[in-house]
């Protein structure tokens, strides 16, 4: 779940000079930036079912979580297309910004992309992520005009493994017993990973219920970045509710991406399910 989001006043006033000429669906340039680079995407070749045998290894609360999913006896999961309602926070207690987001995640080779349409002081604007292990960053444009953050770099690969590490854990989770996953048990309902993928290795740890829903997520090698400042590395959670089925898989309806401060926890991105495919992408839009 995703990358705080603050934009500039002083870069919106700017943009607010040109608000009145601007097409009224927010986002639509940088629309079709996206759909270029998911045009690009392809799901992998059908695997074997994963079996019992496939995830012995892993620890007991890992193989209730693959059992309960739907990820036994089926072929692993190679591309999950899901698109959300998303509502973006700035700073705690104020508005949100809400959108429709769409997030894609492929396993082979490893690429993640996200992309969000909303609207902030009335201004259209327009978010994209895109995320290989060796290469990533986020472009966040107001008013299809100015790109108001665009950062780019191997260092934000790193932060994005573990935002591509939450999304195999919660929609793909047949990766987890895939080569690049190294698990540390620690109790009946929770377990460590140490994930590795081209240059970058991130932990996190995994927690679970009692019925063997994944409900939580936490990580301290993700990093909080504002726009134009430096990246603050600080504990990043995604806890997750509201389960059901789609497609005979068992995943959240609901999440949140919180980030913890010295100053408490910070609620900055909340996140409803709207529709999902596997293996397959869905219709985006224009």
């Amino acid at each position: 779940m995703k990358t705080r989001l603050i934009l500039p006043l002083a870069i919106l006033a700017v943009v607010g000079v040109s608000a009145g000429v601007v097409a009224t669906r927010p986002g639509a340039d940088l629309a079709a930036e996206f759909r270029l680079r998911l045009a690009e995407l392809r799901p992998g070749p059908e695997g074997a079912p994963l079996t019992e045998a496939d995830v012995a290894r892993l620890p007991e609360p890992v193989r209730r979580w693959l059992n309960r999913s739907g990820a036994l006896g089926r072929p692993p999961v190679t591309m999950v297309h899901t698109v959300f309602e998303a509502t973006l926070y700035n700073a705690p207690g104020r508005p949100g910004m809400s959108g429709i987001a769409h997030q894609v995640d492929v396993l082979d080779p490893p690429r993640r992309l996200f992309f969000m349409t909303t609207r902030m002081n009335g201004l259209p604007v327009a978010v994209l992520h895109d995320y290989t292990p060796e290469w990533a960053g986020m472009r966040v444009r107001a008013a299809r005009a100015f790109n108001v953050v665009d950062r780019w770099g191997a260092d934000f690969a790193r932060i994005e493994t573990v935002t591509f590490l939450n999304d195999l854990s919660v929609f793909a989770p047949s990766a987890l017993a895939g080569p690049g996953f190294e698990w540390t048990p620690v109790d009946d309902r929770s377990a460590q990973v140490a994930y590795t993928v081209g240059p970058n290795i991130v932990t996190a740890t995994l927690f679970f219920d009692e019925t063997g829903d994944l409900v939580d997520f936490a990580s301290d090698d993700r990093a909080d970045i504002s726009a134009g400042g430096e990246p603050q590395r600080m504990r990043w959670t995604t806890p997750l509710s509201d389960y059901r089925e789609i497609a005979g898989r068992r995943v959240p309806g609901r999440g949140e991406a919180v980030w913890h401060r010295e100053d408490g926890p910070f609620v900055y991105g909340e996140f409803t399910i709207r529709d999902m495919a596997f293996n397959r992408l869905l219709e985006v839009e224009r």
